[in-house]
């Protein structure tokens, strides 16, 4: 299973066209979804199956057989993951808000098409909670993410956790204790479309327990 993420003019036909040309070179299309819109062309990302002995090469180039049409990125998507879309997640947090930031954080991987999530707590600088992808984060490698207390993306070099290649994180508070980064191996970045998203979607997790301990 691979997710390829293509930029393409924003006119009539020219999804339909990067769909034909996927499936007559083989691909089995799984599902697409807009990642959003800017200066006259649309960010779609395609997850496709990909027959044995097809090479993701073979589907990059199909993409770009059509004319002005750019793959920004194409790489393994883990298997079952499938997408989700944010109504599917919020319907989900709104049915047990007590667990709301939990539940963001293990759609983030399928809804915004990252490879992990973590759950940090801000003020002990440790995981509360992760995906099962996600890296081992301890203090001293949440420190070398940097600032946890606004909304951000960054670029990470390779080596950044032992082991880990090249990731694009985003970083988004859900509440004054809690924040909430998503991780892709190698890109492509978030979006700013994907940013105001995951904000949104972050900013509909209900207070917690401790920030209503704090008012008291």
């Amino acid at each position: 299973m691979f997710l390829i993420r293509v930029s393409l003019p924003d006119r009539p036909g020219s999804l339909g066209a990067v769909a034909s040309a996927l499936g007559n070179a083989g691909a089995d299309i799984q599902s697409v979804a807009i990642v959003g819109r800017e200066h006259g062309r649309v960010v779609d990302d395609f997850l496709v199956d990909l027959p044995i002995g097809m090479m993701p090469d073979s589907a990059v180039s199909a993409c770009t057989s059509n004319d002005d049409v750019k793959v920004l990125w194409c790489s393994r998507y883990p298997g079952g993951a499938g997408l989700e879309s944010d109504v599917e997640v919020l319907e989900r947090m709104l049915a047990d808000p007590d667990n709301a930031a939990e539940i963001l954080t293990e759609a983030a991987p399928p809804v915004f098409h990252c490879h992990w999530a973590v759950l940090v707590d801000v003020t002990a600088l440790q995981v509360v909670h992760s995906t099962p992808l996600a890296p081992d984060l301890d203090g001293a490698a949440l420190e070398k993410v940097g600032p946890l207390d606004r909304c951000r993306t960054t670029d990470l070099a390779a080596g950044w956790v032992p082991g880990w290649v090249e990731t694009v994180i985003a970083i988004v508070p859900v509440d004054a204790h809690r924040t909430l980064i998503a991780g892709r191996h190698g890109g492509p970045d978030f979006l700013a479309a994907e940013m105001a998203r995951l904000r949104y979607l972050a900013a509909l997790i209900p207070v917690g327990t401790t920030d209503r301990d704090d008012m008291m």
